[in-house]
């Protein structure tokens, strides 16, 4: 499909890197559902290219993204809003096999927290400001706020950043877990593709397997879970990759993946 509210690239001085950028800064990159629909469409094209191994999803300096389109929805009614089921296109991006990386810099508010804490790493500039703010206009998240902002940073500052529609600095959700890294503003970008990068020198099978592992930390009691872990690292015993490996480090060489 032709992108209008983004532009997907792959920037070339980073190997193995897939890039998305929400241009509509006009809105401060607010997630329309056309939107959310090219972000996901570029995702999953990224998903099938043998030539990416990491996908990076960024705004600007000044907005991640601010938050859900709310002129689609300040008139729909609640029948409207389960037959338009746009959390399903959240539901897609879930999907990704390949690991995501968030790239940070100004407003990330509502959906824009979301999409944000939907990707598996959090690279934040120190102008970065999260939060849940749509309380302030008579609703609640819908895209997984509630749920995976508690188990990020806790009951009781989830709470309050739902309840109180306000937001933290990068630095405070460095502290509390939510953003792996924090650096300065003009260094954002770079950091997260440098990030992106080392991720996709690695073998792509046992990345994806392990992302899966990680993701369902939050899903499974921890008997489950260690099964789960257990059940994937056996399983890339039967690659080609685990071979190669294994055989580079004790030749004291690089490995060559062939994700297989």
């Amino acid at each position: 499909m032709e992108y209008e509210c983004i532009r997907a690239y792959k920037p070339e001085e980073y190997h193995g890197v897939g890039a998305i950028q929400i241009a509509r800064p006009q809105v401060r990159n607010a997630l329309s559902l056309r939107t959310m629909e090219e972000i996901v469409d570029a995702c999953e094209n990224f998903d099938r290219d043998p030539t990416v191994g990491c996908i990076v999803i960024h705004g600007d300096e000044h907005a991640f993204a601010a938050g859900a389109d709310i002129r689609e929805m300040s008139d729909a009614s609640t029948v409207v809003m389960l037959a338009r089921d746009q959390f399903a296109r959240w539901e897609r991006l879930r999907a990704i096999k390949k690991p995501l990386v968030a790239a940070v810099s100004g407003y990330a508010l509502g959906g824009g927290c979301e999409l944000a804490m939907l990707c598996d790493i959090i690279v934040a500039s120190d102008t970065a400001q999260f939060g849940q703010p749509e309380i302030n206009i008579g609703v609640m998240p819908g895209a997984g706020g509630t749920q995976r902002l508690t188990r990020a940073v806790g009951k009781s500052l989830a709470m309050e950043l739902v309840l109180t529609g306000s937001m933290i600095s990068a630095h405070r959700a460095y502290e509390r877990g939510l953003v792996a890294r924090v650096v300065p503003v003009e260094y954002y970008l770079d950091e997260a593709f440098a990030i992106a990068e080392e991720i996709a020198s690695k073998a792509p099978i046992a990345a994806r397997l392990a992302k899966e592992s990680v993701n369902k930390a939050f899903s499974m009691p921890l008997e489950q879970g260690l099964e789960f872990e257990r059940k994937n690292f056996y399983l890339l015993f039967s690659t080609d990759d685990q071979k190669e490996g294994m055989a580079a480090f004790l030749e004291k060489r690089t490995p060559t993946w062939k994700g297989q």
